[in-house]
């Protein structure tokens, strides 16, 4: 196993008309996570992903099971719960740049996750834990189930990946700002936004911010800059990697997931820093002109030619 991953995966109903979601009457449904769209990213890439959850036993959880799993992700740690539904969320587009997220996920078979839902071994058998924010604001048991997967994975050698990924409707800001810093204290690798740097220190520029966020502890820090690209630093140099110009947007919900995805493949290719950073921009750009979290994650080749041919739109 290359990568394992935990998390919630929800039930993602995105409405097929813009506008205000009150005049909306019929929806598309697909599947949407932090933990899942990254991991899919990376299946789709040739690596090899396991990831670890809960979904309620009902139909809606049947059918995400079966969608991750056929999207070559291995789901072998995830559970059924009898006792609780799966969550959903709805995406409401306004515009390409006005995109509002409603979470309808209280009490979800995911939130009663806890410790005993990790298996060590399995843990054991991969290189990376990728970490997000997300899981520890569900509730208390997620929390430290957190704790506890970077505990194993450190006694097993494993080099720990966060990107906070913060949600502001999920708990107060006092609590995010405490629990995000704690793990990124005990990450190897950080994937922040901008907006996130800013809201744990308090600092707008990004060097200074790449700087606190190595004093922490981590070994690599990679800053991103939405269109602008990204600013990777380690304690021995930083370097800023352009972004790719997309020329239509149509939905930036998932693009950290691909940029992490990215960027985590580039490392298992054994890819220098500034090229692992470059195929993150590369991944996260594509996934914006597609619509829904997961749908324009590429493959290998879809990759490579959005690289050498950025504007090419017809495949000869």
């Amino acid at each position: 196993m290359d990568v394992v991953t935990f998390g919630e995966t929800m039930v993602l109903f995105t409405p097929e008309s813009t506008g205000l979601m009150r005049y909306a009457h019929t929806y598309t449904r697909k599947f949407g996570g932090s933990e899942t769209n990254f991991a899919i990213g990376l299946a789709r890439l040739g690596h090899s992903v396991g990831w670890i959850s809960r979904v309620g036993n009902d139909e809606l959880g049947k059918a995400m099971l079966s969608f991750v799993r056929g999207e070559g992700v291995d789901t072998s740690c995830v559970r059924l719960d009898p006792d609780a539904p799966t969550g959903l969320y709805f995406k409401e587009i306004r515009n390409a740049s006005d995109v509002n997220v409603y979470y309808y996920r209280k009490g979800s078979a995911a939130s009663r996750m806890t410790a005993a839902d990790l298996d060590e071994a399995y843990l054991a058998q991969a290189r990376y834990l990728f970490v997000s924010g997300i899981t520890p604001a569900l509730s208390e048991s997620c929390r430290e189930m957190v704790f506890e997967a970077i505990r194993m994975a450190k006694a097993s050698g494993l080099t720990v990946v966060f990107d906070p990924n913060l949600r502001k409707k999920l708990w107060t800001e006092e609590q995010a700002r405490e629990t995000l810093l704690a793990i990124a204290a005990q990450s190897d690798i950080i994937l922040p936004g901008l907006s996130e740097g800013t809201f744990l220190f308090g600092e707008t520029d990004p060097v200074k911010l790449g700087e606190r966020f190595l004093s922490l502890g981590a070994k690599i820090v990679v800053l991103k800059l939405g269109e602008k690209g990204a600013h990777y630093f380690t304690p021995e140099e930083n370097q800023h990697i352009p972004g790719f110009h997309v020329e239509q947007m149509v939905d930036p919900v998932g693009a950290g997931d691909g940029f992490a995805a990215g960027f985590i493949s580039g490392l298992l290719d054994g890819l220098s820093l500034s090229e692992a950073v470059k195929r993150a921009n590369a991944v996260g750009a594509i996934v914006t002109m597609v619509n829904g979290d997961v749908e324009g994650l590429p493959e290998r080749s879809d990759l490579k030619r959005f690289v050498e041919s950025p504007g090419e739109e017809v495949m000869r």
